[in-house]
């Protein structure tokens, strides 16, 4: 089984806390990100500093998208696998600032991913959440 994968699902049940990576304790979308860096990976790649749940919003700042294209391979947005990164635009006109890990591929495919109200969680990769998929990534080599 794909290792990042594995260690996305190990965090389904962590309550959703913003800002937080903690396994079993608190994360939020980006914290999962990072927790699972971590275990994956190795230390993290850039520190994260403290965002509000609007961060940068209001400059219609595409920031997340910038910082997953400097850590992270970008892959076709079409060219799904297990263990990619999944950059999420919730409303049009947006930023994107969701992310979630593709689990699971072709039909029934799910994605991991921590989501207000719900903690991390393994959801169907439904054509609602599908549609609103505007970047796909992939780890780099595994440390």
């Amino acid at each position: 089984m794909n290792r990042v994968v594995t260690a996305a699902r190990g965090w389904i049940g962590t309550p959703y806390v913003h800002q937080a990576s903690t396994r079993g304790a608190g994360s939020d979308c980006l914290g999962l990100l990072r927790g699972v860096w971590r275990e994956v990976i190795g230390p993290e790649p850039v520190p994260v500093p403290a965002y509000s749940r609007d961060w940068s919003e209001p400059q219609g700042d595409e920031r997340l998208w910038r910082v997953a294209q400097r850590v992270l391979r970008e892959k076709p947005v079409h060219g799904e696998a297990a263990g990619d990164v999944l950059l999420f635009r919730m409303r049009t006109g947006a930023v994107a600032k969701h992310l979630g890990i593709q689990a699971s591929v072709g039909e029934g495919a799910t994605f991991v991913h921590a989501y207000s109200g719900h903690g991390v969680v393994e959801s169907r990769l439904t054509p609602p959440w599908h549609r609103r998929i505007v970047a796909r990534f992939a780890f780099p080599a595994e440390g």
